[in-house]
């Protein structure tokens, strides 16, 4: 028994290693082209984190114009993309400012009148037409691009007055920093004669800290009213006085409407490009003048008809006065009583005649 299992011991093990060596060279060719294809795969992997990175690096607001320096009285076309579609933009012409450290001073550096407005598409993009004029500080100047509403980003685009004044900025300039400290209000009502078209007015109060290092000296604030969708009519208040570095100080700025306004407005305080605070304003109509003029279109047609009436009436009575009325001949002359149908001639009666009445 033994000696015959001897045989069958050493012939099993035969046939399972003969194919070892195939198998063994196939996992190597896998792993050679596994090996092969990792950079390929690494690389495909890769590239889908770099176009993210580059669409948000698109996705940033940009500003661009259309020529790099111009005389004062030309015109340059600022445009950009990346902005929030939608968003009211305002573009100056500022001095003493670089794309990298911004606008020294604030808007009281931009020439402010002669700024424009600019509502991004919803593409994210706009273009705008803006006058090269000479803003109040020297130059270096830049393109300045704020955000009024919806998006608060600030972009500047280097640009060159051509014959403007050119000096360094200075370098403790800029360091001041207004913010909001409590929530801006409307203070105010509607009198009489704004019942009947008068222009509303309120005064927006707001308190402000100086969170810079450097005082800032009679800043000068843009309120601004719109309606709708329409752009904000922005007019310049400057506010006297001195902020000390860590203090705070309570600004009243007068907003007024224009004659006869109505619907819901709303009021912006701006400084240094950026918005402090905003406020809805809903104005009431002019109830007055729509009475007047209901009063207007009853009272002058019935004036008129009047006027007409007595016109007809005075044309009337001269006709009547014009047409000879025929009156019957006095056949026995004047002096004589008139013949009345009734009674014959001769029987008429008299002062001295009696009556027969109450004699029967």
């Amino acid at each position: 028994m033994r000696p015959a299992a001897a045989p069958a011991r050493t012939a099993l093990p035969r046939p399972r290693t003969a194919p070892a060596r195939p198998r063994t060279a196939l996992v190597a060719l896998l792993a050679a082209l596994a090996l092969a294809l990792l950079p390929a795969v690494a690389a495909s992997a890769a590239s889908p984190v770099s176009a993210v990175s580059s669409a948000s690096a698109a996705g940033d607001p940009t500003v661009a114009v259309s020529r790099s320096e111009a005389p004062k009285g030309g015109e340059i076309t600022v445009s950009g993309t990346g902005w929030k579609a939608g968003a009211l933009l305002m573009v100056l012409l500022c001095g003493q400012g670089t794309p990298e450290k911004g606008v020294v001073g604030g808007t009281n550096s931009c020439a402010n009148t002669d700024g424009r407005a600019a509502t991004v598409d919803p593409r994210g993009a706009f273009s705008v037409k803006l006058p090269v004029v000479a803003p109040p500080r020297p130059c270096p100047c830049v393109v300045h691009v704020s955000g009024v509403t919806g998006q608060q980003d600030v972009v500047d685009a280097a640009f060159t007055v051509a014959g403007h004044p050119t000096a360094p900025p200075p370098d403790n300039a800029g360091d001041g920093r207004l913010a909001v400290l409590t929530a801006a209000r409307l203070d105010g009502s509607s009198g009489v004669l704004t019942w009947f078209g008068a222009p509303p007015g309120r005064t927006v109060v707001l308190t402000v800290g100086n969170l810079g290092t450097a005082p800032v000296r009679d800043p000068v604030f843009l309120v601004g009213t719109a309606r709708g969708v329409l752009a904000a009519s922005d007019e310049e208040h400057q506010w006297r006085g001195t902020i000390k570095p860590g203090q705070k100080a309570r600004i009243e700025l007068d907003v007024e409407l224009s004659a006869g306004a109505h619907g819901d407005y709303r009021v912006s305080v701006s400084y240094g490009g950026k918005v402090l605070a905003e406020q809805p304003w809903k104005v009431g109509r002019p109830w007055g003048v729509v009475l007047f003029w209901v009063l207007l279109a009853v009272v002058v047609p019935a004036a008129l008809f009047r006027i007409g009436m007595v016109l007809v009436d005075r044309a009337g009575g001269r006709n009547r006065h014009s047409v000879p009325v025929p009156v019957p001949a006095d056949a026995d002359g004047p002096g004589t009583t008139a013949a009345l149908p009734w009674f014959h001639p001769g029987s008429a009666p008299s002062e001295n005649s009696p009556t027969t009445k109450g004699l029967t």
